[in-house]
């Protein structure tokens, strides 16, 4: 026989090693085993052989068990990659197919099991499999075990009760199936080597069986067949278990029923699921049974473990388990068991789990169950700095491959590093370390790393807060502890301007019916949260105003007090919030309208620093990705999200100073291109899937295109703008699509605008994402919703209004068909650069700017007139009044249409700033009356924005920017020989 390569063991290991073979060798003696087979291997297999039975006595004493296993893996052995080639591994429900005996299926799942982890152990062992093969391994092995019992033992009980039936209406049902979950590391597909498996059972209907004279319920039915495959599975015999199973994590724990119904698992769920529940479902999976209706139960459940909002009670809860852990560890004296002891697998999981829960109902990304890919969506995303997830990854891949190495020794569950010497050892060898003390150290820095990352992720917010002494103050005051004197008196020292206002407020919310009503957790948050807010608040120059922004956000948010909690956990979150709402009222608003936004205070440096066009259009591409193309609804609310985040931060930079007025406009213009690039791609995706593609068109580019005019055209969007379009195609009338069903070219396309403009407009939780104003189309209001590329140009050239083409020189195209945006772009400049009659369309351009004056403008406003009294009693309309912003728009368009036939170059841009520049370079405007226009355009914008974040309209006194309106009602009257006239009548602005 073949003498062992022992030269390099320790001597601990070369006579375990020996020990094994010597009876490996006896034993196919005995039994006649043929094993000249072996002798013909190479090196490399010897070397392995030691490695595998030096670091794990389980294989080795099946091996000698069953010497042909060991014959059957050296046949494996791939002589070219010198390794035991990867598992094909067997289907156990086709064995167990030609048993009839309970005993027998008990054997033949024990004897599957064991075979295959040998070959297994051995792949780990000798590093020809990496972690999350033999992890993937592992989790397949035990679904087939699991998969083939139930199936054996359904037909065996189904054969005795009937089949438990789907009650439909009285009549016969079809067949019904359990279900069973996968919990924990089998749910998440990274079983260990020696690991219990954690199941919950459930089926989906109550009822009784069917097909035999006594029937059972369906209930009786499933309990009886659980508590065999917990047997079947778990049972100690003469060839020992196949797998631990712990049903603990089931409703009730080990108090509750075995199997529960689907309503019934909902139920439980709903009312009184446990923070500590919704960690463990994070890695629910179906690993047996029926998988279709295990499908539609996690479905049911999604709603308890994945929150649509940001849910920081989860870093409490997480906060919860670990202490009582901790308090276990301690008391057992597990300090060194690297599962749950400090820095050990637990912490990392429980970070990756804290995160999930956080976030996971918004990021379909963190609702995966890998812990390995996990932490790569946590750097990916922005959720962890790129170094401490690698740091995590490392230590979980070391705490995991030294778990199967203390687990594949004896085939136990096992995380407790070894006391003795000789196990030392031979853990240190079978890891690849020269000695214990080495394997101690590198242990030990990767604990101290996952402790680091995990305090600071449970690390108590409190000490960031206001002192206890400054809390406990305003504590007696939001308790109501304080006379109304007393009260008052306290809030006018700490520069609350408002005090009697604020002590109603507060009393007010104290005794609202909502906070009378609040559970027990929830009213703990708030009485912890007022303090803390109290405090904060009187940080700012204006408390008073501060606070009562504020409040309307915690009023919203007391059925839902996770958002409190984030403000309590996070107090730079809570430092920016009020920071920004004492700096603007509609950024409060909002806030106060979708809460979900606070999830953007948690990361300062991306509040303060939205992203370029191509980063945003990623970001947006990247998120879309994760949800699937037939849920629109997460789609819509997807899309709704990131338009409010990103339009949040740029409120946030412009509020902040950091972020000057054309960059402003710049960012809301490229969150409405990026959000209409996917609404078109989504709409397009509905129709496709309905309609098939549109006749009489090659390839698979649709020809539709949508057109921008107005602001979104000009890169002009402000905060509350809405999105003038227009929708264009390219097809054939006489053609239908290729779908199941037909419809013709026309109907196609209005099917696809109207569905646009539902995902844009659609009312959801989130509110919606822009209203869209369609009336700029050919023929308005009474038009088609959509035009072929054809009937565009022929009613702009022939038919469209004069008004039309000047809101034409700001029309481009925002999403769609490149060929497509090519001829559109063909039609405009031919359309624009016509030769015009310069008095007839200066008449017809003063006429609709009158027209307009008399319907918007404020009363009185007189571009001429200049002294101190009666600029002190009118108003400025920044948009519609004389010298305005719309005085500056009509003359550009003006000056495009009447030019443009000899200067191309003005048709380049459709933004009024550069349309100016250009002007100024073909020697058409002065120098120093583009500089002016150019000017004034600005600050009026400018002082739109920043009315719109203090919640007013358009409107200033009368004495603002005069000089402005001067310049600009003297180049009107210079251009288009007009002067103003006092308006009519009054109205608000716009």
């Amino acid at each position: 026989m073949q003498s062992l390569p022992l030269s390099d063991c320790p001597q601990e290991i070369s006579s375990l090693v020996t020990f094994y073979w010597e009876q490996f060798v006896q034993n196919c003696r005995d039994n006649n085993t043929v094993c000249n087979d072996l002798d013909r291997l190479p090196d490399s297999f010897w070397a392995d052989l030691v490695t595998v039975w030096g670091g794990s006595s389980y294989v080795a004493q099946q091996c000698c068990h069953h010497p042909d296993w060991l014959l059957a893996l050296a046949h494996e052995y791939d002589t070219h990659n010198q390794s035991v080639t990867d598992p094909v591994m067997p289907a156990l429900a086709l064995t167990l197919a030609d048993i009839d005996r309970e005993d027998l299926v008990m054997e033949a799942v024990r004897q599957f099991r064991h075979r295959t982890m040998v070959g297994i152990i051995w792949r780990d062992l000798t590093n020809k499999a990496t972690l999350i093969e033999t992890t993937a391994a592992l989790t397949q092995l035990a679904e087939e075990c699991i998969d083939a019992s139930y199936q054996w033992y359904y037909q065996y009980f189904s054969a005795q009760w009937g089949t438990p039936a789907w009650q439909q209406g009285g009549k016969e049902g079809k067949p019904q199936h359990m279900v069973i979950l996968g919990m924990g590391k089998l749910g998440a597909g990274e079983l260990n080597l020696s690991s219990d498996i954690d199941l919950i059972f459930a089926y989906p209907q109550a009822g009784q069986t069917e097909g035999k004279q006594k029937a059972i319920s369906n209930q009786e039915f499933f309990v009886r067949l659980g508590q065999k495959l917990i047997s079947a599975l778990d049972a100690n015999t003469k060839d020992g278990f196949a797998f631990r199973v712990d049903m603990r994590l089931r409703p009730y724990g080990q108090s509750g029923a075995l199997v529960l119904n689907f309503d019934a698992m909902e139920q439980y769920y709903q009312d009184q699921g446990r923070d500590w529940e919704r960690f463990a479902m994070i890695k629910a999976r179906v690993v047996g049974g029926d998988k279709k209706a295990g499908g539609d139960l996690l479905a049911r459940l999604k709603p308890f473990v994945f929150r649509r909002y940001v849910d920081f009670s989860a870093v409490n809860a997480l906060r919860e388990m670990k202490q009582m852990i901790s308090r276990e560890v301690v008391r057992k004296g597990r300090q060194h068991n690297i599962k749950l002891g400090p820095g050990g697998i637990r912490e990392v999981e429980f970070i990756v789990q804290a995160f999930q829960l956080i976030h996971g109902g918004r990021d379909p990304a963190l609702q995966q169950k890998s812990v390995f890919k996990l932490l790569n969506v946590l750097a990916g995303q922005g959720y962890l700095p790129l170094a401490a997830t690698q740091e995590l990854e490392s230590a979980y891949h070391f705490l995991r491959k030294l778990e199967h190495a203390l687990q594949a020794w004896a085939d136990q569950q096992t995380q407790d590093l070894p006391k003795d010497k000789t196990q030392q050892c031979r853990l240190a060898w079978s890891l690849g370390f020269a000695d214990w003390s080495l394997l101690a150290q590198t242990l030990e820095e990767h604990r101290k790393k996952v402790s680091y990352h995990f305090s600071q992720m449970v690390a108590e917010p409190t000490e960031e807060h206001a002192s206890n002494a400054v809390l406990s103050c305003w504590q007696s005051l939001w308790q109501g502890q304080l006379s109304e004197n007393e009260a008052t008196q306290q809030l006018i020292a700490h520069q609350f301007q408002q005090p009697e206002t604020i002590l109603q407020r507060l009393q007010q919310l104290a005794s609202d019916k909502s906070v009378r009503m609040m559970q027990r957790k929830g009213r703990q948050r708030l009485d912890a949260f007022m303090p803390i807010l109290l405090a904060a608040a009187i940080h700012q120059s204006d408390p008073s105003n501060t606070l009562l922004r504020v409040l309307p956000l915690v009023e919203r948010v007391l059925r839902r007090t996770a958002y409190i909690l984030l403000l309590i956990e996070n107090p730079v979150a809570l430092q920016q919030l009020l920071k920004l709402c004492a700096a603007s009222p509609w950024i409060a608003d909002t806030i106060a309208r979708y809460p979900m936004l606070l999830d953007e205070f948690l990361d300062v440096g991306s509040l303060y620093s939205p992203p370029d066009k191509e980063t945003l259009a990623d970001e947006l591409r990247q998120q879309l990705a994760r949800v699937p193309e037939d849920d629109i609804e997460l789609q819509m609310e997807t899309l709704r999200y990131f338009r409010m985040a990103h339009v949040l931060r740029v409120a946030a930079s412009e509020v902040a100073g950091t972020l000057p007025l054309m960059k402003v406009s710049d960012y809301l213009t490229w969150i409405a291109e990026a959000v209409l690039e996917h609404v078109l791609y989504i709409a397009l995706h509905y129709v496709q899937s309905r309609y098939g593609h549109p006749g009489g068109i090659e390839g698979d580019q649709v020809e539709f295109i949508v057109i921008a005019y107005g602001k979104l055209a000009g890169i002009e969007l402000s905060y509350g703008s809405d999105l003038d379009l227009v929708f264009v195609y390219n097809a054939p009338h006489n053609q239908s699509s290729s779908g199941p069903k037909e419809i013709d070219n026309s109907l196609y396309f209005m099917r696809l605008g109207q569905r646009m403009i539902h995902i844009l407009t659609a009312q959801t939780p989130s509110g919606q994402l822009y209203d869209v104003d369609m009336r700029l189309r050919p023929s308005g209001a009474s038009g088609l919703l959509v035009s072929t590329i054809n009937a565009y140009a022929e009613y702009q050239a022939d038919k469209a209004w004069t008004w039309e083409h000047q809101a034409l020189v700001r029309a481009r195209v925002v999403a769609g068909s490149p060929q497509l945006t090519v001829q559109f772009s063909e039609v405009r400049a031919q359309v624009l650069s016509q030769a015009r009659d310069q008095e007839k369309l200066k008449a017809e351009v003063i006429s609709m700017r009158n027209k307009m004056r008399d319907n918007l403008a404020t009363k009185e406003t007189n571009g001429g007139r200049s002294d101190a009294a009666w600029l002190a009693e009118t108003k400025f309309n920044l948009k519609h009044d004389y010298g305005g912003i719309v005085d500056i728009e009509f003359m550009v368009q003006y000056m495009v249409l009447a030019w443009s036939h000899q200067y191309s170059d003005l048709l380049t841009y459709t933004d009024n700033i550069r349309i100016l520049e250009e002007l100024e370079k073909a020697g058409l405007l002065a120098p120093e009356s583009a500089n002016l226009l150019r000017e004034a355009y600005k600050a009026y914008r400018s002082a739109a924005h920043r009315l719109v974040l203090q919640n007013q309209s358009g409107v200033v006194t009368g004495d603002s920017f005069h000089e402005y309106r001067q310049g600009v009602v003297a180049l009107w009257q210079q251009l288009l020989g007009d002067t103003p006239s006092p308006v009519a009548h009054e109205s608000g602005a716009d």
